[in-house]
């Protein structure tokens, strides 16, 4: 009796190791899942993954190129690309790092806004407004100058010039409101679904469309 009991815990005990060793391997493949290996990714791409990592934490989602981070701060949502995307204005960097908020860009704006800066971008339908730089406070401080341009604050030659005058300060030391926050409220609300100016119903586009797929 004593050796089957002895059997039996020696099979208990084994099987326990092996969930165990299991488990360890999961979680290794789990973190390892979550933060990739950036060796091979650019200098500047790692750079801004470490200052967004630091502030917010691991992402919530990644690919081979790219992290994402989702509501985190007043961003809904944070893209950094391993592949940057070389930018002149207002100097000589790359862009990787995109940031997004919800916002109504008002449509007889929209226009001023790409002249701004190639690197604001907006999605009216999702009712969305990006910036797309390689530091968080450079976002800060294009999102701060289109909202500017939006309100009728500044004129766009007037929000250029003034991205370079804050882009100096900050490089001589000084520590500009305009790069440290959006000095704005983030909207709500936003998203615009245009109108249908067919007529046809999305059950009649989606009837026709298995008719087609029958023929």
């Amino acid at each position: 009796m004593k050796n089957k009991v002895a059997i039996f815990l020696l099979i208990l005990l084994s099987g326990l190791g092996n969930l165990s060793a299991q488990d360890n391997k999961m979680s290794k493949s789990k973190n390892a899942m979550m933060m990739p290996d950036l060796k091979n990714w650019p200098e500047a791409s790692r750079m801004a993954v470490k200052e967004i990592t630091d502030k917010y934490g691991k992402p919530d989602g990644i690919t081979n190129n790219e992290l994402i981070w989702l509501k985190k701060g007043v961003w809904k949502k944070i893209c950094i690309d391993k592949k940057e995307s070389k930018h002149s204005f207002p100097i000589e960097h790359t862009d990787m790092m995109q940031t997004t908020i919800h916002y109504k860009v008002p449509m007889d704006i929209m226009d001023e806004l790409s002249k701004f800066d190639g690197s604001v971008t907006f999605d009216r339908t999702q009712g969305t407004l990006s910036a797309r730089c390689d530091k968080e406070g450079n976002n800060f401080l294009a999102l701060n100058l289109a909202n500017d341009i939006i309100m009728g604050k500044k004129s766009v030659e007037e929000a250029r010039k003034a991205y370079g005058d804050i882009v100096k300060e900050k490089m001589n030391g000084g520590n500009p409101l305009y790069m440290q926050k959006l000095t704005f409220a983030v909207q709500e609300n936003t998203a615009d679904a245009d109108i249908n100016t067919t007529g046809l119903t999305k059950e009649e586009v989606m009837k026709n469309m298995k008719k087609t797929d029958e023929k």
